[in-house]
């Protein structure tokens, strides 16, 4: 395993064979990532949940748990990408890679100048989606925390049922509704809030007297 405290990512590189393994550690080392590598799929599964890497690149055809079955693994309880490293094209593995969701498919031979383009580009969505997932829950939280703060804000809640007594009275929509309110509260120099709380204590006095004898 290589290390670099300023590493572009974490990557597991999983192939049974030693020479194409060192390759790709060297290489994707040299490029600026920290790399993890395995020769054996259960090695591969150990270190995943040990080093929790960003992205796995993992051969096909290997003794014992194939590359499919690391991916499978790495799919179901790592939630971590990967992308497939072969020399193999057939219609059947192609299928089996598309099944399970790789982020690419490189067929061998390759050198390590057409394999550090992929995986720049496999961080690259990986990150992007990631800050689109923490902005979308950054909008989430802003927004549950303002439909809290007004549902225990008892002015927001006057000036809505002002609203909503206006809007029956008057048959008009909450837009026309609000803007007659503030009309309202503007000619009587008060604030729209004072305005609504005058008009709820109105509305309760009428209900108060009753239907005429």
């Amino acid at each position: 395993m290589r290390m670099d405290v300023n590493h572009k990512g974490k990557i597991l590189v999983v192939d049974d064979d030693r020479l194409v393994l060192a390759t790709l550690t060297h290489g994707l080392s040299q490029a600026g990532y920290e790399v993890i590598d395995a020769d054996n799929g259960d090695d591969a599964i150990l270190l995943a949940h040990e080093h929790k890497p960003e992205l796995a690149l993992l051969d096909i055809r290997m003794e014992g748990k194939t590359g499919f079955d690391v991916a499978a693994y790495l799919r179901e309880y790592c939630q971590i990408p990967f992308m497939f490293l072969s020399a193999f094209a057939d219609e059947a593995t192609v299928a089996q890679v598309k099944e399970l969701g790789a982020v690419n498919y490189l067929v061998k031979p390759l050198d390590i100048q057409q394999i550090v383009p992929a995986v720049e580009s496999a961080f690259a969505t990986r990150r992007k989606s990631a800050a689109d997932a923490e902005a979308l829950a950054t909008q989430t939280a802003s927004q549950a925390k303002a439909s809290a703060a007004a549902s225990s804000d008892p002015l927001a809640q006057t000036v809505a049922l002002a609203v909503g007594i206006v809007m029956h009275r008057h048959s008009l929509g909450r837009t026309q509704a609000l803007d007659r309110l503030r009309k309202q509260a503007q000619q009587e120099g008060r604030s729209i809030e004072a305005w609504c709380e005058r008009l709820l204590d109105a509305q309760e006095v009428l209900s108060g007297l009753g239907p005429l004898a």
